[in-house]
This record gives structure tokens, C-alpha cells and sequence, in this order.
């Protein structure tokens, strides 16, 4: 088997996993800071192919938002693959060290919180949807 091509099949799985679960993939800087300086609240998932964000994050991300409490905009960028899409919205993540896979929560442009790379790995996708959904609770409205 091609390398290659197998590489393929797993970036595009990985982007499928996330995308049907209702977020928008950012791939652009452009779109970047279109979709982080929206108003309201923002959940990043910072994608990547390794196995703690498909095991974990991915499915954490999909589950988290079914809440009472969740963020007005759901995005994403593809750490390793949309490098540009993903060192412009390190930007707005003042204060934290790159990692991937993780998740950043911004309100009105600005970075609350983040919930990184050793939050998620040798964690559960329970564990995990239990620290979004905390941040869910404490930061967004009702829906």
C-alpha cells in the first residue's frame, strides 16, 4: 500500500469524523479570523491524525455539544495539514503552547480557556466531554 494514499484516507476520515459532527472546517487564515472574531462563544478542536485525537478528542467533540449549554460557533482547523489556517488561530490563543490534538474556547474573539493536549491524552472521551461540557456550564448561554 501507498503511504501516501493511506495518509490521505486517514486526514480525509479525520475531517469527515469532525465536520459531521457540526463543525466548520476553517482551512484559510482568511477564514480563520472571520470565524474567531464572530460575537459569542467559539469552540476550536484543533484536528490532528494521532491516535489520542481520533480515540478521544474527536469523539469528545462530537458528544460535548449535546448540552443544555454550548458554544454559538463550532470550528475547527487541521493541525499538520492547514498549517497557515492553523498558526493563525495559535494567535488568538495567547498564552498557551501549540498542541494538538486540544480545544480552544474563545468568547467574543478573546481566548478563555483551553483544554489541551495532556487533558486529553491517557484520558477518556468521558473525561474529556466532562471538562468541555464544564466549560460549556460556566461559559454559554442555555439552548
Amino acid at each position: 500500500m501507498d503511504f501516501n494514499l493511506f495518509m490521505n484516507d486517514v486526514v480525509n476520515a479525520a475531517r469527515k469524523d469532525i465536520t459531521e459532527a457540526g463543525y466548520e472546517e476553517l482551512e484559510t487564515p482568511e477564514e480563520v479570523d472571520q470565524a474567531l472574531n464572530r460575537k459569542g462563544t467559539t469552540l476550536v478542536m484543533i484536528n490532528s491524525t494521532c491516535g489520542c485525537a481520533g480515540g478521544v478528542a474527536r469523539p469528545a467533540a462530537a458528544n460535548a455539544i449535546h448540552f443544555d449549554k454550548r458554544p454559538d460557533h463550532l470550528v475547527t482547523v487541521f493541525a499538520g495539514q492547514d498549517r497557515e489556517a492553523t498558526e493563525r488561530a495559535r494567535q488568538y490563543f495567547e498564552g498557551y503552547p501549540p498542541s494538538s490534538p486540544s480545544f480552544a474556547f474563545l468568547k467574543d474573539g478573546e481566548i478563555v480557556t483551553m483544554v489541551e493536549r495532556h487533558d486529553i491524552e491517557g484520558f477518556s472521551p468521558v473525561d474529556v466531554v466532562n471538562k468541555l461540557q464544564g466549560i460549556f456550564d460556566e461559559h454559554c448561554e442555555e439552548v
